[in-house]
């Protein structure tokens, strides 16, 4: 073998390595504590249920993942546990940041029961079926005991990344998340409902900044009733 074959022999065998160290790496199992990816999130005028305030330029979407074909990105069975996923949209085409810190949702139904969304802790406890009475201790005293709901950690990662925590929409800018509803008691959650929100700010220094924004009613009809166009 000539001088100048080495190398290229060298080269080959890397390009070899590589490929395998690839290929091995696709097979291996996904980490439990991986974060899934998300939708991405688009103007939310662009979506059925959706309020914009022309004046303060700011939009607000309401995407509930009820659907089979929509929940496939999650590995938790929501509906399953009695959660109702909704993704909201926040769109800014202003100049000035709004800020979110003091910001209020609910979900309005029909017969005007007003749920707030869950806290994490909420949703693992769900999760877990550990809706039960607190077990009691077997001393003098019976004391109750509280244990954290115990779910795994693909779960968590997931309900984690998906549950919204932004705190501040940029201008000229979309942001959104998950908001999980607890609506074990409520048949047809979306049926004549409304999502109500409060509490958004501006931000900023300039003129208009630190000014509460009009609240924000996003009725459910607008996306139980739409139909996709015909092509």
């Amino acid at each position: 073998m000539s001088s100048y074959q080495l190398p290229i022999r060298k080269i080959q065998l890397g390009v070899v390595a590589v490929i395998a160290a690839l290929a091995l790496a696709a097979c291996l199992p996904t980490r439990a504590d991986e974060k899934p990816p998300l939708p991405k999130a688009f103007d939310a005028r662009t979506y059925p249920a959706h309020e914009t305030h022309e004046n303060e330029k700011f939009s607000i979407a309401a995407d509930p993942f009820d659907m089979p074909e929509k929940t496939l990105m999650f590995h938790v069975k929501y509906k399953e546990h009695d959660l109702l996923p909704v993704r909201v949209i926040f769109t800014n085409d202003s100049d000035q940041p709004v800020m979110l810190q003091g910001m209020k949702i609910q979900l309005v139904t029909v017969k005007y029961a007003k749920i707030d969304p869950a806290t994490a802790e909420d949703v693992f406890r769900r999760i877990a079926r550990n809706g039960k009475p607190p077990s009691m201790s077997h001393g003098p005293i019976p004391l109750p005991r509280r244990s954290k709901p115990r779910v795994s950690r693909e779960d968590e990662a997931e309900v984690e990344h998906a549950m919204f925590n932004a705190i501040v929409v940029d201008p000229h800018s979309t942001t959104a998340g998950f908001f999980f509803f607890d609506v074990a008691d409520v048949a047809n959650p979306l049926a004549g409902a409304t999502v109500y929100i409060n509490g958004l700010r501006t931000g900023g220094n300039g003129p208009g900044s630190d000014k509460e924004l009009f609240y924000f009613e996003i009725p459910m009809v607008k996306y139980l009733g739409y139909q996709p166009p015909l092509h």
